[in-house]
């Protein structure tokens, strides 16, 4: 008996070296050449990038979209499948393992019930633990308890400090005269990108502190005293701790409030997500669809642009009934917010407007204007605290934040009454209860 026929669909904007890092990890996938068809969705790039793995990849279909459509330019690869038993979506900066779609596909044959099959998704790096012990001081203006600056992180000489995942006791991110840091408390954990084989590696870590402090740290290779003050201190340690994973995405999740969520995000993965499950909703960085369930919910809605909308076609998808399944046989490698940095203006924009835009389309309506009203309360709160307070002082006000959550909202204002209409078209087919789909929330 053949294997399904499989599309994958790669999504391009300027990826660069990482898409064909992406496409390389594809074409090595261990499922039948001809069983499997490669199409990459070109976004107007501007790098190059599409020209060349389309010269470069035989096997892959390039798709050119004629605007940047965002992440709903997939649906130019989603919309006819009458050729493919099931069809996924993997990042541009992605990286398959060679087996992921075996474990994925076995599950989707195995339930007819099941729309979608996830797999577990880590961050692109490995990981190892640097520990930070610091005396603890809270300042006059400010209830947290602090410990030391940390300002900057090498491994071997090559700066990691972007790539770090700050752990229990680390807060910020804040801003400073000399960059972006973290402030520590009086114990803290940060883990700290490495090479997949691990072994005993050079680490740095600069830090500094308002006053003159003892500080340890402990990169696995043995606990170093130094003294920091407020000038800052680079301090070599030795990092030959264990090497691990990072959970980016084990399945999505409905969060009290109405938000979407990474399941087991930035957790260290050490066997707590081994077990198959069904989840709330898939993430569009890696999954495998049934088309069955993607001809019954509908395809991306192209007014989202990016973020939020695969939770919304997965809600979507609960209201019809569809499940959705944690695969964690089927891994993949991902560069978290490569293309729009996490908490961007940029990213601001887009998850406050489009949060709104799901939920009016598919909650409950009280669900839908608290949100609303959240929205609406952030906007007063940052004016306050960040324009007339900071006047008032004699500072010059700061009115960015309040700026981009006030765009995002007559965004949502512009587009309502459309999405008033498609409320009303999906509540008529709704099978599901409210009820039962908001049982998925878990607290914020």
């Amino acid at each position: 008996m053949l294997p399904p026929r499989v599309r994958l669909v790669v999504l391009n904007y300027n990826g660069g070296a990482l898409l064909e890092r992406c496409v390389q990890h594809l074409e090595a996938l261990s499922w039948p050449e001809d069983r499997l068809e490669i199409v990459v969705i070109d976004n107007c790039s501007s790098d190059g990038s599409d020209i060349a793995v389309e010269q470069g990849h035989r096997r892959v279909r390039l798709l050119r979209s004629p605007r940047n459509a965002g992440f709903p330019a997939n649906n130019l690869a989603l919309s006819d499948l009458d050729s493919v038993d099931y069809v996924g979506l993997v990042n541009n900066d992605a990286f398959v393992e060679p087996d992921m779609l075996d474990a994925l596909v076995t599950t989707l044959e195995a339930d007819a019930g099941i729309g979608a099959a996830c797999p577990r998704i880590v961050l692109a790096p490995r990981f190892s633990t640097l520990r930070i012990s610091a005396p603890p001081w809270s300042p006059v203006d400010d209830g947290r308890t602090l410990g030391v600056r940390i300002e900057g992180l090498r491994v071997d000489g090559r700066d990691v400090f972007g790539d770090a995942v700050f752990g229990s006791g680390c807060h910020g991110p804040e801003e400073g005269a000399r960059g972006p840091f973290r402030w520590s408390s009086n114990e803290s954990l940060v883990h700290v990108p490495v090479s997949d084989t691990g072994g005993a590696a050079g680490w740095s870590v600069r830090l500094s502190c308002p006053h003159e402090a003892k500080i340890g740290i402990d990169g696995g290779g043995g606990k170093v005293v130094a003294t920091v003050d407020p000038t800052g201190a680079w301090v070599d340690v030795t990092g030959e701790g264990p090497v691990y994973d990072i959970v980016n995405n084990v399945g999505s999740m409905l969060v009290e409030g109405g938000y979407g969520g990474d399941r087991g995000f930035l957790q260290p993965d050490l066997g707590q997500f081994d077990e198959p499950e069904d989840v709330f909703a898939w993430c569009g960085a890696g999954v495998l669809f049934r088309p069955d369930y993607l001809q019954q919910t509908g395809l991306f809605d192209e007014r989202f642009f990016m973020y939020y909308e695969d939770t919304d076609l997965a809600w979507r998808g609960q209201a019809l009934g569809w499940r959705y399944r944690y695969v964690p046989e089927a891994k993949m490698r991902h560069v978290h917010a490569a293309t729009s940095v996490e908490g961007s203006p940029l990213f601001r924009f887009w998850v406050d407007r489009n949060r709104l835009f799901m939920l009016t389309k598919n909650a409950p309506a009280p669900l839908a204007l608290r949100a609303v009203g959240g929205l609406v309360g952030s906007i007063a709160t940052a004016l306050v605290r960040d324009g007339l307070r900071r006047l008032l002082a004699g500072h010059r006000p700061s009115l960015g934040q309040a700026r981009t959550r006030a765009k995002s909202l007559v965004s949502y204002g512009s587009m309502l009454p459309a999405m008033l209409r498609e409320r009303r078209r999906l509540r008529r087919r709704q099978v599901v209860p409210d009820e039962a789909i908001l049982a998925w929330a878990v607290p914020r």
